[in-house]
């Protein structure tokens, strides 16, 4: 069921206005997250709708995964009707949202320095790929800021970067702009004021970079690529099983490590007096983790699992995103739940990662169509006209 705008729904941005002119990933991330916790947010669409609507491949799932609980308003901003219009829709709301390629929002007259002087109490989120300085001006992709900021380096081999398998800094970025929105708003009850926040993909990255940056600064000597690290700890690992079945275990104490040994009875590795220790196991960890792995080899995953979590193991399966559509913990927490989407049909959407007061921010409204709510919003503006 839609609310109403005058239906209570109890959620801590109830009454807070929100204009969008975003697309693809990270701007839309910042404005789901403000729909999810009770803003109103207008999401405006060009004639034909947000080309995100229509992505094939890997972006299939972009629309749907982070434009929930929003209402779609169709507007030509290249008109001069279009852009009458959004005007007077942003003299209605408490934010604006864009991630627009840089300079096209100040081409358009929509900056935050034109915008501040007509609307005082604006806030205005800009989402790019860096925060002002020498890269600035430089268009920028989650791939492209993670090959600058140490990601790629980090995740894949020596030799062959790889990037992480998901738009880890574009919905990183849309989480900071709520963040600073967030914030934003808490300072305007205070100033009567509102201001311009930034979020910047590098930035972002280089945050996710930081504890191997001060790793460096620490010990001089550069951070080597995940998949040849020197682990802390000696069993920390992916174990192939009996059938081919991978399972992480990690045995981060002396006293898991003692605990595994007896779940999988190796009781000869836990009496081994050059095991005792943490250290002693990582000065042998090649060894160790061959003994280990031809016994887990022999070990199936269904059987093992239950076991460790019994014995407080930290473990886990090797799972595929298509697989978490029916993980029970996923699905009994509330975070996946069905949504009707834009030409009828329902799908299931992850929610936020949090409680606030013992519930989950969720679904309230039907994925919209394009346009779908420009008469609602449009017809509002007649009503104060």
């Amino acid at each position: 069921m839609t609310p109403s705008d005058n239906t209570p729904t109890g959620l801590p941005l109830e009454g807070i206005r929100v204009i969008e002119f975003t697309h693809m990933v990270m701007g839309p991330t910042c404005g789901m997250i403000l729909a999810d916790l009770g803003a109103e947010v207008i999401k405006i669409e060009p004639p034909g709708g947000d080309k995100t609507r229509t992505l094939p491949g890997l972006g299939i799932g972009f629309f749907r995964s982070f434009n929930r609980n929003k209402k779609s308003v169709v507007l030509d901003i290249h008109s001069a009707e279009g852009m009458t219009t959004a005007l007077e829709l942003i003299g209605e709301c408490d934010v604006l949202l864009e991630n627009f390629r840089p300079g096209l929002m100040n081409k358009l007259g929509l900056s935050y320095a034109a915008l501040s002087q007509k609307f005082p109490r604006l806030i205005y989120a800009s989402h790019k790929g860096f925060l002002p300085g020498p890269y600035e001006n430089r268009l920028a992709l989650d791939e492209v800021v993670q090959n600058m900021a140490g990601l790629t380096y980090m995740t894949g081999p020596k030799g062959r970067p790889l990037r992480a398998g998901s738009s880890v800094n574009d919905i990183m970025g849309g989480m900071f702009g709520a963040i600073g929105v967030l914030a934003a708003l808490q300072e305007r009850q205070r100033s009567g004021r509102g201001q311009e926040v930034q979020s910047a993909l590098f930035e972002n990255c280089c945050l996710l970079a930081a504890q191997h940056m001060q790793q460096f600064q620490m010990t001089g000597e550069a951070a080597p690529p995940m998949p040849s690290r020197v682990s802390a700890w000696s069993v920390y690992d992916v174990f192939t099983l009996a059938g081919d079945e991978q399972l992480f275990i990690g045995a981060v104490s002396d006293k898991q490590f003692q605990t595994l040994c007896r779940v999988i009875d190796r009781l000869d590795l836990a009496e081994d007096e050059a095991l005792a220790t943490n250290a002693q196991r990582v000065a042998l960890r090649p060894e160790l983790l061959k003994w280990l792995g031809d016994t887990l080899h022999h070990h199936q995953a269904a059987e093992l699992m239950p076991k460790l979590e019994a014995a407080g193991i930290p473990y886990a399966p090797i799972v595929r995103p298509d697989q978490l559509v029916d993980d029970p913990h996923l699905k009994q927490s509330g975070g996946l739940v069905p949504m009707t989407t834009e030409d009828g049909g329902t799908t299931q959407v992850v929610l936020l990662p949090l409680l606030m007061g013992g519930r989950r921010p969720g679904v309230r409204q039907a994925l919209p169509k394009i346009g779908e709510h420009t008469d609602e919003i449009l017809g509002r503006l007649a009503t104060k006209a």
